[in-house]
């Protein structure tokens, strides 16, 4: 049994200096790893503010921009009222706010990955999620 130096099948091991990444003061590599083709197109996008929706809401309805900040105040209110109420809220050919009561978890011995480790127990929680609607779908 022993050391792993004088196993026939395994060659010997090298002296800790010549070892790949002994002390890992290489140089950096000389090129960075390429992107995914996937993501080869993609641009960083930024979503639109509260006030640039309001302002195109107000060009397209030629309304007052404080008027139309004000109803999508009133909207974000109602919508969080019927979601905690109802446990559904839907904007018509956009999304679907949906809640759902998620379980809670005992404690114990959870095997994750082929490792066995120890899980905390969890509270029961109310989870909200959105989901786009088919109109919005098919448009896309």
């Amino acid at each position: 049994f022993g050391s792993s130096r004088f196993c026939p099948k395994r060659p010997p091991t090298p002296p800790p200096s010549t070892r790949r990444h002994a002390g890992r003061s290489a140089a950096p590599p000389a090129m960075a790893p390429k992107a995914m083709k996937g993501m080869k197109g993609m641009k960083a996008v930024t979503a639109m503010s509260k006030g640039a929706v309001a302002q195109a809401l107000a060009d397209e309805c030629e309304l007052k921009k404080a008027q139309v900040t004000s109803i999508l105040d009133a909207l974000a209110a109602l919508g969080t009222e019927q979601a905690k109420k109802v446990g559904k809220f839907t904007l018509p050919g956009l999304v679907m706010i949906k809640t759902r009561l998620k379980p809670a978890t005992k404690a114990g011995k959870k095997e994750i990955f082929g490792k066995i480790c120890m899980v905390k127990a969890k509270p029961a929680k109310t989870v909200v999620k959105a989901y786009c609607v088919a109109a919005l779908k098919n448009q896309i």
